[in-house]
């Protein structure tokens, strides 16, 4: 943090929420005609602590940072801090001036939702009437990482897609971001099976919704557990047996992303309007095959 040369901070401290936020005034330099000028900027910062006995949503936000890096999924970069003896996640926003978080809440607003369409697919057949560029792929990564760190709380306002404020021209899912509620965070015993947001109950359902994994590098995460050790290992309320634990979960829980990779076909379903057209047909296959059994 020493590149943020003041701070002023705004606001009352959330309790409920755990989360503040921070304004950071970065003097930087910057050449221009053979001359340097100190520019200052405003950075929005967020700072968010833990609960419970383990205080663990920081230092999971800085290893699903790490996850996250390692895979290239766009993702908000986390780092550690403290204030007293209270540990806490920091974060820049996202978003500028120029541009607008819309939730997915509202996203999912656009269509009327059709009784025979899943969450899923309605959520992306509105990203398909907008116009936002990028979803499935963007969804397949974000929906691979919560099952790999165990996420418990993707709801349909920690995501969304991003847009020009001013054009409004949509230009994506927005990065992955609020990912705390994870690696069992509130779970005496490690590795138990916990519920999944936002489109199925069950980590093990969900993630049988992505429909590519080929980007999917399990080379890219060795060393992983020796990082997550590391992270962990800044924390006064977890032991060095409880974060030996996650890592050994978060490594077997990836590798059987890897054999869901291996064994998954390529999809033929390339654009969201693709899916769509399949999604209508079905039910007239499904129709006539009934009809020629009746025959």
């Amino acid at each position: 943090m020493s590149r943020y040369q003041s701070r002023q901070e705004t606001g009352k401290f959330d309790c409920i929420a755990r989360t503040r936020v921070l304004y950071y005034i970065y003097s930087g330099t910057q050449p221009e005609g053979g001359a340097k000028w100190n520019i200052p900027l405003c950075i929005k910062i967020q700072m968010k602590g833990g609960s419970g006995v383990y205080q663990q949503e920081p230092y999971n936000e800085v290893v699903a940072s790490a996850v996250m890096r390692r895979l290239g999924v766009g993702h908000v970069d986390y780092t550690l801090t403290s204030d007293g003896d209270k540990p806490y996640s920091l974060c820049e926003s996202f978003i500028t001036p120029e541009t607008e978080l819309i939730p997915a809440w509202r996203v999912q607003q656009t269509l009327k939702k059709r009784s025979e369409r899943s969450p899923r697919d309605h959520f992306l057949a509105c990203c398909d009437a907008l116009g936002v560029p990028g979803v499935m792929d963007a969804l397949n990564r974000m929906l691979t990482v919560d099952y790999i760190i165990s996420n418990e709380d993707r709801h349909f306002t920690n995501f969304g897609c991003v847009r020009n404020a001013d054009t409004l021209e949509w230009l994506g899912l927005a990065p992955v971001f609020d990912s705390g509620t994870s690696l069992w965070y509130n779970s005496l015993r490690v590795g138990t099976r916990v519920e999944s947001k936002p489109f199925r109950k069950s980590h093990d359902e969900q993630i049988r919704l992505v429909d590519d994994f080929s980007w999917f590098d399990i080379s890219a995460l060795r060393g992983l557990d020796e990082e997550i050790i590391g992270i962990f290992a800044a924390s006064g309320e977890i032991d060095e047996a409880r974060a030996s634990a996650i890592a050994k979960a978060v490594v077997e829980r990836a590798g059987q992303i890897e054999r869901l990779r291996l064994e998954h076909k390529p999809s033929v379903v390339t654009t969201i309007r693709e899916h769509q057209r399949q999604e209508a047909e079905t039910p007239r296959k499904q129709s006539g095959r009934k009809t020629q059994q009746e025959r």
